[in-house]
């Protein structure tokens, strides 16, 4: 199914968004999801072209497009006319509304016929400031829909034609004509009162509300936007020699750059030339640059702080860290969380139902003794305070300012329902090389046996060794390099996950793997003393690879990976956490015991197979543990897509990261602990916010039906709950990570 984004416009509140998504969804093989927040569409579409979905919102009575693709000189951000046009009208409307406002609430400012200016003043808020509302309600209506804009519309039209038809048909136009402002209905005849404070402060409440909501929503995506323009805008190309500088999206792969002290490395790519340290702040959150020579891979959008570099492009455009990194984030926050898609389906049949209550609010005060002007006070207050866009701005506005500040920390929330994961695990399951380790091993020992000469040892393993990704593969023919053994190609290369590699060099089979698996897959017998040593050597914390070719046992080669600096306080920030920590390696039983004692792991899996540490996960599960896999490799990927969370480090693979629910970039493990807090503090936020909008709309509604509220105030209590849900999001741009002295709860 291919997907399609699409940038909705016209939505005033998360009903709106309902209706959209809704209509998407009839279409056959059409599965949408609107986010109001954003204003985005993620649409998953089979055999359906984008002309079909921009037409079926187009129907709705909104308006669609694909996305404009990135301009590389737009550094600038663009000016946001939407906010400036709320800005405009609320001044206007404000202005003109204050003294309706100021002369219907203060006797002492009502001189003779007082009322008529009101009519004047008010009449403009009414028309061009509510005009918004008036024509998305018509637009809906023309659809047989209503929205919130719905009940904005028909209670300030409202209080507004009561009004008119108080001065021109009631007592209200006589000169002289006083009123006093009341919380609550007085019982005086609705004809010689008038409500033009309340249609225009109804309407300038509402307008402040929307604007506020506006400027939030911009600040709550500003980490987003803030990352997209972290890339460097060009690049010096070297070509024959010749430096020159070119614009970064006309780099292919394989082009040469000069990266120069002070400078942003382009895009991604491999250093050839030059030792220096990179500042991965920008990206990761880490403090500390990372030193870099030959061979090393770097990433765009991190700045070069030591010496000179060249470094050969990698991967351009969409394929790059930085672009990956934006996708990630943005498909978190279009998505919608479980609890979202509950409000979502209150706000669609709300709106009808508010409508409805404002009726029998109505009809009620009438039937048991009430005045007009009470059963009007009644119903107008019924519509204006029920507005359910609190509902719509719960989720998304946490989504965005959460899933924003990860971005800023180096840590990328996959989905909304991740958010729900992290509350329900009570066990953290950690791979141990690359994780709690820093992947970095080296070589301890070479020990040969019989003739053969430990040099050429060396040079055998590290030809085999030489296609792996393997850190122990890497370790190896890193040593080879240091000691100038060769380290000829070798042909049907074939790698046993967990247990070793072969490979044909010079037409002699040769092996590296596992003691275990020389003896028990290939029969190469291996003597007492060496199983003895090889032990000795395990259970000390080393992983010994045993070397054999023609069949015969010809050595071992003793590699140690070392503890991460951080690892130890990670695993105390996560046992606060309330999680129980579970080492699960596929190296020995010596290597995993000597780092799970280092960081005070009691729980350890060693020598288990890419299948086994599935099976480990899934038996955790099946004693009613719900499970979080941290891990950074290949052969952690099957476990991280079965574990109810999966946790990629950003300096492993493509293939673990592809199979997490969240990364932490900067691969270190305390990052790990701010991940799980940062992902429960979105979900406590994003509660309640849906608590405070439920419970308002609740508690709000009988208090309005009963007379109890001057719509005027009903107005602006609907606007402060949108505004405090808001409001409330941003307080998750103030989170701190644990190493920066943040809370660990």
């Amino acid at each position: 199914m291919a997907e399609v984004d699409l940038v909705i416009g016209g939505m005033t509140c998360a009903s709106c968004a309902t209706r959209i998504e809704r209509k998407l969804n009839r279409i056959d093989g059409v599965s949408a999801s609107v986010n109001y927040a954003t204003e985005k569409a993620r649409v998953r579409a089979d055999g359906v072209d984008a002309a079909t979905l921009i037409a079926a919102v187009e129907a709705a009575g909104y308006t669609a497009t694909q996305p404009a693709a990135p301009i590389d000189d737009a550094a600038a951000t663009p000016i946001d006319d939407e906010t400036a046009r709320l800005k405009h009208r609320l001044i206007v409307t404000t202005a003109l509304a204050a003294p309706v406002v100021l002369m219907s609430m203060i006797p002492a400012l009502q001189f003779m016929n007082w009322q008529w200016l009101a009519l004047t003043l008010a009449a403009p808020v009414v028309v061009w400031g509510a005009w918004p509302f008036h024509r998305a309600a018509a637009v809906n209506l023309r659809h047989g829909a209503t929205t919130m804009d719905t009940l904005i519309s028909v209670g300030v039209l409202a209080a507004f034609g009561w009004s008119v038809y108080a001065l021109f048909f009631g007592s209200a136009g006589m000169p002289g004509m006083h009123m006093e402002f009341s919380f609550f209905s007085t019982g005086i005849s609705g004809a010689s009162e008038i409500y033009f404070e309340v249609a225009a402060a109804v309407t300038v409440f509402i307008l402040a509300g929307r604007y506020l909501e506006a400027r939030a929503k911009k600040r709550s995506g500003a980490a987003l936007l803030a990352l997209l323009h972290l890339g460097a805008k060009d690049a010096t190309l070297v070509r024959d020699g010749v430096e020159t500088r070119v614009a970064v999206a006309s780099l292919v792969v394989g082009d040469l750059l000069t990266v120069r002290p002070g400078e942003k490395i382009a895009t991604d790519g491999l250093v050839i030339e030059g030792l220096s340290a990179v500042d991965l702040s920008m990206l990761t959150g880490e403090s500390l640059p990372a030193q870099v020579g030959p061979g090393d891979r770097v990433v765009g959008a991190t700045v070069n702080v030591g010496g000179r570099l060249i470094v050969e492009v990698s991967r351009v455009g969409a394929d790059t860290e930085l672009s990956r990194i934006a996708r990630m984030v943005e498909d978190a926050q279009t998505g919608k969380a479980e609890v979202q898609r509950l409000a979502d389906r209150v706000s669609a049949v709300f709106v009808p139902i508010v409508i409805a209550l404002s009726i029998v609010a109505f009809v009620a005060w009438l039937a048991f003794g009430g005045t007009i002007e009470q059963a009007f006070t009644a119903a107008v207050a019924t519509l204006i305070i029920a507005c359910p866009c609190a509902l719509g701005l719960a989720t998304p506005t946490a989504l965005l300012v959460g899933t924003g500040r990860g971005s800023q920390l180096g840590i990328i929330i996959r989905g909304p329902q991740v958010l729900e994961q992290t509350r329900a695990i009570d066990t953290i399951v950690l791979d141990k090389t690359g994780t709690i380790t820093t992947g970095t091993m080296s070589v301890l020992s070479t020990t040969a046996v019989g003739d053969t000469d430990a040099r050429l040892l060396l040079s055998m393993a590290a030809a085999v060794e030489h296609p792996s990704e393997h850190p122990v593969a890497r370790a190896i023919v890193a040593q080879a390099g240091l000691t100038g053994a060769a380290i000829r190609g070798v042909e049907s290369f074939v790698s046993h996950a967990g247990r070793g590699v072969q490979a044909i060099l010079d037409g002699q089979l040769v092996l590296a793997g596992t003691a275990n698996w020389l003896g028990g897959s290939w029969s190469i017998p291996l003597a007492e003393e060496v199983l003895s040593r090889i032990a000795a050597e395990e259970a000390s914390g080393s992983t010994v690879v045993a070397v054999a070719w023609d069949g015969v046992f010809r050595g071992t080669i003793a590699v140690r990976d070392t503890v991460k600096p951080s690892s130890v306080l990670a695993i105390t920030r996560l046992r606060a956490l309330g999680l129980h920590p579970v080492l699960l390696t596929g190296d020995n039983h010596g290597a995993a015991q000597a780092a799970a004692g280092a960081v005070g792991i009691d729980d350890v899996h060693a020598a288990v197979t890419p299948q086994g540490k599935l099976d480990v996960i899934r038996a955790l599960q099946a004693r009613g543990h719900r499970v979080a896999m941290v891990g950074d490799g290949v052969n952690d990927s099957a476990a991280l897509a079965a574990a109810d969370l999966g946790i990629a480090m950003g300096t492993g693979t493509d293939a673990a990261i592809a199979a997490s629910d969240i990364t932490v970039v900067s691969g270190d493990l305390l990052g790990v602990a701010d991940a799980v807090r940062l992902s429960r503090r979105t979900l406590a936020v994003i509660k309640g916010n849906l608590f405070w909008a439920f419970a308002y709309n609740v508690a709000a509604i009988p208090i309005a039906m009963l007379g109890l509220l001057n719509p005027m105030l009903a107005a602006a209590a609907m606007a402060f709950s949108s505004v405090f849900v808001v409001t409330n999001s941003l307080r998750l741009r103030r989170f701190v990570p644990a190493a920066a002295g943040g809370e660990q709860r």
